[in-house]
């Protein structure tokens, strides 16, 4: 990956998601079907985040995890997105993803939660219903891991009970304020912490699988 952004799982923490409004145009759109029985697909999610909470700071700037910057270390990231079929985010976070050096999800089917969607340039697809039915028509295409990715996203896809694990790159350094991961109500989950492992730059590493 380019740089420490990516290899930690950190794009648009500052994320929204679109209400409700029309089906977009634009793109390939993913066709919303539903009653039939899906098989799910796993989903994870592999973010940084500082010591305090949060996935950015108050402007949405992610400058700070630069601070692990280690030449030849990508912290897991590139085993992890191995492993996923296909990523999941939202528009803000598929808006700072254009603006890298190289398109970050090569090779990976991309999802954009969005009503606004705008022309696709990497063959990225436009969605405008809800995570439990992109979960299920994902799964009926034999998609088997997807990448959860974007704040507002992520705290959506909790809320469906749809996370199965969560991989938290822990940056040492406290922001004082920002955009947190978890923000307003959330119902009460039970976290199991598989594995911790920290590295020499001060990164600590948890992942939990969800119950």
């Amino acid at each position: 990956m380019p740089d420490i952004l990516h290899r930690v799982g950190v794009r648009g923490a500052a994320e929204k998601v679109d209400g409700p409004g029309v089906e977009p145009r634009g793109g390939r759109v993913v066709e919303q079907l539903k009653g039939a029985k899906r098989r799910r697909p796993r989903c994870s999610v592999f973010v940084a985040i500082s010591l305090d909470g949060y996935l950015a700071r108050l402007d949405g700037s992610i400058d700070w995890p630069s601070l692990v910057q280690q030449e030849g270390e990508d912290y897991g990231y590139q085993q992890f997105i191995d492993s996923v079929d296909a990523v999941v985010v939202g528009r803000r976070t598929y808006d700072t993803a254009l603006g890298f050096d190289a398109w970050p999800y090569s090779g990976k089917r991309c999802i954009v939660l969005t009503h606004r969607p705008p022309v696709a340039r990497h063959g990225e697809e436009f969605y405008a219903g809800s995570p439990p039915d992109l979960v299920g028509q994902l799964g009926s295409d034999g998609a088997k891991h997807l990448y959860v990715d974007g704040g507002a996203v992520i705290r959506e896809f909790l809320a469906a009970r749809l996370i199965d694990d969560l991989t938290l790159s822990v940056i040492p350094v406290l922001l004082g304020a920002g955009i947190p991961l978890f923000a307003g109500a959330q119902p009460e989950r039970r976290l199991t912490l598989d594995e911790a492992r920290s590295w020499p730059t001060g990164l600590t590493r948890l992942r939990y699988h969800l119950g």
